[in-house]
Formats: structure tokens, C-alpha cells, sequence
């Protein structure tokens, strides 16, 4: 029985368990419902009061604490009742999530359809010129296309050593790879490093408009680990395995992070990746990326388009989120109020989402 993290379920099937698992069989009660107030109590915290300790995330329970547990138990009939009227109205909620979930696909397809179009092929139509490497659209004839780093500085970041880390917010934070996400960084993971007692050099210091990438597992389901350093990241210090790309005066830092976000960048370090578990991409691989150049005036007109309407999809995406957060927390709510007796499951209407 792993409490900590709420796995509990009714099996479907005859079969044999491992046995960090515990199995009950509850012949006078409906397992659905005994496995709905399980799932109760582990939400609110009661299983894992009950636990012996905490081993790898998941709280150890013997048999006898787990078979003494009380929980409500109304007669069978009500029990019965409960799960049909349970299995009906998250049923609903299910699919109202599930259709959330498949809108923000493709919202997200939508936008990176955008990305890819606009900075592979401008923001007018012109005639296009093929590349010479595989991963790369072809492009407008008068663009220009060259090697990233002969357009931008790059530098992976300094080896701070973990024991010097600091949790004092007086210090300077530390930008590692936990902190970058797609399109944005992230600071709910924060170390930082006394500069004044242990300084580093000046170079390793972030600046407003520095793109930084996440050097191991780049790519992830949600796109390219790429952010761009806002006046509220810095002060800022780079952390080995994150690498930090500073465009240069032909390039403009918004569209070559637009660049990084594409299929293309994909496509072209995903044969290069180094680990087996761990997918890394190296400095040296980055710079050697090959990229469209348009003129800078051109650039910024891309992202100006670009901008526009990716943050209108956000927007979108992020409304769609919040149903999907809301919609749980009524579904977890509803499991509650019918397992606790809040509602009468013996005469009930369809219950409201939103």
C-alpha cells in the first residue's frame, strides 16, 4: 500500500502482486466505494498520519495499522448507490477535462505551426531557396543562413560546487537546469551562492535578455527548455549544464529563441545527443547549429507577429488550465461529500462543473 502517493485501486484481474503491495478483500462492502474512502483519507492526510515512515516517497504501513483503519461505512445499498453515482457524475467531469486537455493540444500544435512558419518564412511571401542541411526548411532567397555561433555568443555554465550552495535569500540565486522551462524560468527550486565570500567570474553573471537552454533533456513534452532572462531573474548566476546564448548586432534575442524553438533545432540535435538515460546536448553542437538570418528589421517584424498571436494562444492555454484545475478540485470534492454523507446519492440530480 503506497499511501504517500494515494495508489489505491480494485483489481480487474486474477493475478500476483509485489510485495510492497498490500491487498484487502472486502466481501460485504462494494470495493469501488472502499477504494473511494481510501483515496478520501489519503487526500486529507489520515493514511499517511498512520504511517511507520518515509522510504523513497511512500509512506510503510503493516497489515494490522491498515486492517484497524476506521472508515465510514454505510450499508451496502448506500455503498452501492454511491458508486453509481460517483462513476456517473466523474464520468462527466472526465470527459469535460479530457476535451480541455485535447483543446490545449492543439493549441499548442497551433502555435508551434506559427513559430515554425514565421521564422522559416517570413512574415510576406517570397520565393524560397532549399538548404543544403536536411534539418532545415527552405527559406527565402535573400536570407542569409549561417552557424549560430557566428551570430551569438555562447558560454555553459560555472562548476559551483553543491556543498558551497546557500539557502539565504540575501545571497546571489543560482540559475540551474531545474529552473529552466519551456518559454520561461522558473524559481520553485531555488540555491543560491555567496558571491561576496566565494566570488566567480564576472561572465557567469545573467544579464536581461540572455537566452539560457537546458543543456540535459533539452526537449520535453512541453517543448524546447529555452527561456529568456527577465529584469526579474536577475541577479542571476549560471550553473554548469546550462548553457547561456547572448545574440550578437545581426541577431535579434527574440527571434533566435524563436529559432531554438523549432522542429528544426530538434531535428538537428536529436542524432547528436550524448547519454543513454540522460539526453545532452554540448555547447559546441549548439553553435554549430545551422540558422536562417534574415535582416534584423525583418526579425523584428517576426516577432512582433509572433508575439501577438502566441500570446493570444497562451492566454487560451492558460484559461483551459485553469478549467482543468477547477474541474479536479470538483471531482475530488464530490468523491468526499458523497463518501462522508454530504450528499443524499439516494435521490440526486446531475451535478454542476462550472
Amino acid at each position: 500500500m503506497d499511501g504517500f502517493a494515494g495508489a489505491i485501486g480494485v483489481s480487474a484481474s486474477d493475478g500476483k502482486m509485489s510485495p510492497v503491495v498490500h491487498i484487502y478483500r472486502t466481501p460485504a462492502d462494494n470495493p469501488h466505494y472502499v477504494a473511494h474512502a481510501l483515496r478520501v483519507a489519503a487526500s486529507s492526510g489520515f493514511i499517511q498520519s498512520l504511517g511507520k515512515g518515509i522510504r523513497e516517497r511512500s509512506t510503510s504501513f503493516d497489515r494490522a495499522t491498515f486492517k484497524d483503519m476506521l472508515l465510514p461505512r454505510p450499508p451496502r445499498r448506500e455503498q452501492d448507490a454511491i458508486v453509481e453515482f460517483l462513476d456517473r457524475e466523474t464520468a462527466r467531469i472526465d470527459t469535460l477535462i479530457e476535451e480541455q486537455e485535447l483543446l490545449i493540444e492543439l493549441l499548442r500544435e497551433r502555435r508551434q505551426a506559427l513559430v515554425e512558419t514565421l521564422t522559416y518564412g517570413g512574415v510576406s511571401s517570397t520565393a524560397h531557396r532549399e538548404t543544403r542541411e536536411e534539418w532545415l526548411p527552405s527559406v527565402p532567397k535573400p536570407w542569409q543562413v549561417i552557424q549560430l555561433g557566428f551570430v551569438a555568443e555562447t558560454l555553459a555554465g560555472w562548476a559551483f560546487p553543491s556543498d558551497g550552495f546557500s539557502t539565504s535569500s540575501d545571497d546571489t540565486r543560482l540559475l540551474r537546469g531545474v529552473n529552466v522551462k519551456p518559454g520561461s524560468t522558473d524559481w520553485t527550486e531555488t540555491v543560491f551562492w555567496d558571491a561576496v565570500g566565494s566570488p566567480v567570474p564576472e561572465d557567469f553573471s545573467l544579464h536581461e535578455g540572455d537566452l539560457v537552454f537546458g543543456m540535459d533533456r533539452p526537449f520535453i513534452g512541453s517543448g524546447v527548455r529555452v527561456a529568456s532572462i527577465t529584469s526579474e531573474d536577475v541577479p542571476a548566476l549560471l550553473l554548469q549544464r546550462v548553457l547561456r546564448i547572448r545574440a550578437g548586432e545581426r541577431l535579434d534575442p527574440d527571434y533566435l529563441r524563436y529559432v531554438v524553438m523549432t522542429r528544426a533545432f530538434l531535428s538537428y540535435l536529436e542524432p547528436l545527443f550524448t547519454g543513454v538515460s540522460v539526453p545532452h546536448a554540448s555547447e559546441w553542437q549548439v553553435r554549430k547549429f545551422v540558422m536562417p538570418l534574415p535582416p534584423l528589421c525583418e526579425q523584428k517584424a517576426i516577432c512582433a507577429q509572433l508575439d501577438e498571436q502566441t500570446t493570444k494562444i497562451g492566454q487560451l492555454i492558460g484559461e483551459a488550465d485553469l478549467f482543468i484545475a477547477f474541474a479536479r478540485e470538483r471531482r475530488a470534492a464530490l468523491i468526499t461529500a458523497a463518501v462522508t454523507g454530504q450528499i443524499d446519492v439516494l435521490d440526486t440530480q446531475p451535478v454542476a462543473v462550472g
